[in-house]
């Protein structure tokens, strides 16, 4: 069972999929301005999950990165944003206004922009990252995780992708990617778009010397899609901090 062997190949030092150059030795400042997160807005079963939320939310703060993600303030989703809010840097929340009243409690984290629908909301957290990481999550997170993986297969972004797989979380799913790849129904060459670590700072290790080498050959009539990301301009946000 390849787990984590679709990492492997994307591991090299150069310029990636947001722009700018990996991080010399030593310095842990990073190349992205922003990593989008998909997380559940469980915390789950075990503490692993809730422990791994708050340590990629301290890896950010110390490359200075700040956060995207679903706007909500409960489950690992409130951890991470937590971590990264409490450590000085922005986060950008973004939430569909009818789940507002269900995923944000109290006081909102950083910024949160409200927007229509789920289509509206996956598009602006596309639009204002540089990378992905998804945490454990349901079927929220794997709706996300997948739509941003379609749109790397199809040449919409190069931007990298990468799963924090706590405890062996995503180990089935890694699995399935290996079955549809044997099977002919997912190219050996876009298999490598999913990156797989075990612990927040080797998974964004990787994301940082991460080189893109997939290349479908689809022209987009509408280049500042790619360029300008997939939403439209949305409400300001309701609150920031």
């Amino acid at each position: 069972m390849a787990v984590e062997a679709m990492a492997e190949k994307n591991t090299g030092a150069g310029a990636g999929a947001a722009g700018g150059v990996a991080p010399e030795s030593g310095d842990r400042r990073s190349r992205f301005r922003r990593i989008c997160v998909y997380c559940g807005s469980a915390k789950g079963r075990k503490a692993s999950y809730q422990d791994a939320a708050v340590e990629l939310g301290k890896e950010l703060v110390e490359r200075g990165i700040d956060l995207v993600y679903g706007g909500g303030s409960i489950g690992l989703m409130g951890l991470v944003s937590h971590a990264v809010h409490d450590g000085g840097r922005h986060v950008i929340g973004v939430i569909p206004k009818s789940l507002m009243p269900r995923e944000v409690t109290g006081e909102p984290v950083g910024e949160v922009r409200a927007v229509s629908g789920m289509h509206e909301r996956k598009a602006e957290m596309v639009r204002s990252a540089d990378a992905f990481i998804a945490l454990p999550g349901g079927y929220g997170t794997l709706d996300e995780l997948l739509e941003v993986l379609t749109w790397a297969q199809l040449g919409i972004h190069k931007k990298p992708i990468g799963l924090l797989n706590v405890d062996g979380f995503y180990n089935f799913f890694l699995s399935f990617i290996d079955m549809a790849v044997t099977e002919g129904f997912i190219q050996e060459d876009a298999r490598h778009l999913v990156i797989s670590a075990p612990t927040a700072k080797e998974l964004v290790l990787k994301l940082e010397e991460y080189v893109p080498d997939y290349e479908i050959g689809l022209v987009w009539e509408d280049q500042g899609q790619i360029t300008h990301g997939f939403a439209p301009e949305l409400e300001p946000g309701i609150a920031s901090s």
